[in-house]
């Protein structure tokens, strides 16, 4: 293979960047061509490389970039199934996101820095993907998080774009503080940052610190990929623009964790206290996303949650020591969460608010966007897992992997002895994924049947109901909504632009599934083992699902049934609900989630109160402290400062006094001096 093939792929997009901010704003008709053309040949050389690499087959090229007295550093690449199925992945969704976002932002005056960015994005995920240098890629990560800042804060007009983007700044740093100390130690152990060479000293066991260096690095994993204890930015992240939302929950930033902890898994089969940790924080993640998914008004932040919780299961994945479904569902629900994504924008263009109760009273909302209602229902059924959509295969494939661990027969495909996995880790992750599947049938139903089939649209000439129907309980004044500045005008139908690419992603959120069937097709281009669901997990899992869907139905049918008797007033034709903040006068008619969530919806909307635990315990006390320092600064040393200055002034007063220029004032008081001085010689 010609390495300038893979070289170009994270160079393109990266000069694509540099470009855009060059040109963009001199010469706006540029700027389109300079965001979509490098992604886009980027993503066709990605699938190139792919093609010609094959199955089985590892390329590793690079050079020292420059001594370091320790281990060296190294420019180079490290290519395999793995990263030859992200990069191709990560390239189409970047592609779709640019193409798309040239119609959502078609008249923000901003758009040549955001394309910039989104192009740099993607450069700095090719590069993660793509190094054999772990400071290399160390570099990439962090250029992820700080065009993250920067895109979730796009609208910096609003207070919301603005705390969401450093909340996400902030926090995914906390998480990289350790992280960079874990490659360090890893770096150390192995005598260098090369990845080929950390794994060669894995296999080998020359590793001194492999629990602790798992568990540092599982910090970074924790706040990139959104997991329990520092997933809370993610849903607030929601405030930046919907093509953003594609891009970093379907093939970037997110799933930069995960693909680390895939590339770097025989590490951590090294200690089965880390992958208890890792399973704990993956069930804890999957459970507690999907319950607050439920409770969501924000389309937005259902889908985010989701995105939280489907990157649980990746995560549960590696706890059972099997990457290869891991990163089977990392690319599957890479497909389909972008597709939901994108199609969330549509609708959101077509409806002006993102709140599912303000859908829910437009009449004829799906007959007004046709493309994103069937794509997003595509998508949703792939999230449900049911077959024969991708969500499906892949899902099954996490749940077998975690029953091989529950019973001590963990697929590890010669990473690591089987018994490296506790089978404690394989239960918790076993258990928590087959609930969580019940709940993403419940809320996934939820969203689409609420936005789209609720009764109040089809009601929207019925006469008002009594005011008594609009109790203050139906509705959460303060419930958490993240709304984007809106920049469509309703009036007119989604271009082609914001069409076309939901459609080139139902493709493979409904036909990627079925390459895991045959050994030779997918299985061969990742480790080699299986990836067909076993039975029982295929029947339990598909059963759970239709449950949880049926449950939300009966749900929400019960509630439309209770409200039978007068709807609440809906829209009127052609009004357009306000979406400068969340809609309290709003209420949702017939929510299967405060059904089926009973005392916890409350809790869930509001994600457990994790948000305020945090400011109760790290944000008020930090403030605190810094409040304090700013009164000693001001109070204490700024008076010590003046105070020295004003007693230098007052001397320099004192002396000046004394200087008359009469001769005889300066002889006497030569004199008094003198005899002062004998006196005391003399005592």
């Amino acid at each position: 293979m010609n390495l300038a093939l893979p070289v170009l792929v994270p160079v393109l997009p990266a000069l694509g960047s540099a470009a855009t901010l060059a040109v963009g704003r001199r010469a706006p008709g540029l700027a389109r061509p300079l965001a979509i053309v490098p992604v886009a040949v980027s993503a066709v050389l990605a699938l190139v490389v792919a093609l010609q690499l094959g199955t089985g087959q590892v390329l590793e090229a690079g050079t020292r970039l420059t001594p370091t007295g320790g281990p060296d550093l190294t420019l180079g690449l490290y290519l395999d199934g793995y990263s030859s199925l992200i990069s191709v992945l990560v390239g189409l969704v970047a592609t779709c996101v640019q193409v798309y976002s040239t119609a959502y932002l078609k008249d923000d005056p901003r758009y040549p820095s955001y394309a910039a960015l989104v192009s740099l994005f993607t450069a700095a995920m090719f590069l993660v993907v793509y190094s054999g240098d772990l400071i290399v890629l160390l570099v990439g990560w962090e250029v992820m998080g700080i065009c993250s800042y920067f895109l979730i804060g796009h609208h910096w007009e609003t207070a919301d774009a603005r705390s969401a983007s450093l909340k996400a700044f902030l926090v995914t740093k906390l998480g990289d503080v350790p992280f960079l100390f874990g490659i360090f130690l890893l770096g150390a152990d192995a005598g260098s940052f090369r990845i080929s060479d950390v794994l060669a000293a894995a296999a080998e066991g020359r590793l001194g610190h492999p629990t602790l260096t798992a568990l540092l690095l599982l910090a970074g994993v924790a706040g990139k990929s959104a997991q329990f204890p520092l997933h809370t930015w993610l849903p607030d992240a929601m405030a930046g623009p919907t093509p953003v939302s594609a891009l970093i929950h379907a093939a970037t930033m997110v799933a930069a964790g995960i693909y680390l902890v895939a590339r770097l898994l025989p590490v951590f089969l090294l200690s089965g206290a880390a992958l208890v940790v890792l399973a704990v924080m993956a069930a804890v993640t999957m459970i507690g996303s999907a319950l607050c998914a439920l409770a969501q008004d924000d389309l937005k932040r259902v889908l985010a949650y989701s995105t939280v919780g489907q990157l649980g299961y990746m995560a549960g994945a590696l706890a059972a020591g099997d990457r290869e479904a891991s990163v089977f569902h990392l690319v599957s629900h890479g497909a389909f969460k972008a597709l939901l994504f994108l199609a969330a924008g549509v609708v959101i263009h077509a409806a002006h608010t993102n709140s599912i109760s303000a859908m829910s009273r437009m009449p004829g909302l799906r007959k007004r966007v046709p493309d994103a209602y069937w794509t997003m229902g595509i998508a949703l059924v792939a999230l449900i897992g049911l077959p024969p959509f991708s969500g499906f295969f892949s899902k099954e494939a996490v749940l077998t992997a975690a029953e091989h661990a529950a019973n001590g027969e963990a697929l590890t495909n010669g990473l690591g002895p089987v018994s490296a996995v506790p089978q404690s880790a394989g239960w918790i992750v076993l258990i928590s994924a087959a609930l969580t599947a019940l709940l993403t049938a419940a809320y996934a139903a939820r969203l689409f049947l609420v936005a789209f089939h609720s009764p109040a649209a089809a009601g929207a000439a019925a006469p008002a109901a009594p005011a008594a129907l609009a109790s203050p309980a139906d509705h959460e004044a303060d419930a958490p909504y993240s709304p984007e500045v809106d920049e469509a005008d309703p009036a007119t139908a989604e271009p082609p632009a914001m069409r076309w690419p939901l459609w080139v992603l139902a493709v493979p959120t409904m036909a990627f599934g079925v390459t895991s069937l045959r050994s030779d097709w997918l299985p061969a281009l990742l480790d080699g083992g299986s990836l067909r669901p076993s039975a029982v997990t295929a029947v339990t899992g598909t059963g759970l699902a239709v449950v949880g869907a049926l449950l939300a139905y009966g749900a929400w049918r019960s509630a439309t049934a209770r409200l039978g008797a007068g709807l609440p007033p809906a829209a009127p034709l052609g009004r357009v609900p306000e979406q400068a903040g969340a809609p309290a006068a709003e209420v949702i008619v017939a929510d299967p989630g405060r059904t089926l969530l009973g005392p916890l919806f409350g809790p869930a909307r509001h994600g457990f109160g994790v948000d305020r635990l945090y400011s109760a315990l790290f944000v008020r006390p930090v403030t605190a402290a810094a409040r304090l320092v700013r009164f000693l600064d001001r109070e204490v040393v700024e008076t010590y400062v003046r105070g020295s200055g004003t007693a230098a002034g007052l001397l320099g007063r004192a002396v000046r006094l004394a200087q008359t220029g009469n001769a005889q004032t300066y002889l006497s008081a030569l004199l008094a001096g003198v005899v002062l001085l004998a006196v005391l010689v003399a005592v």
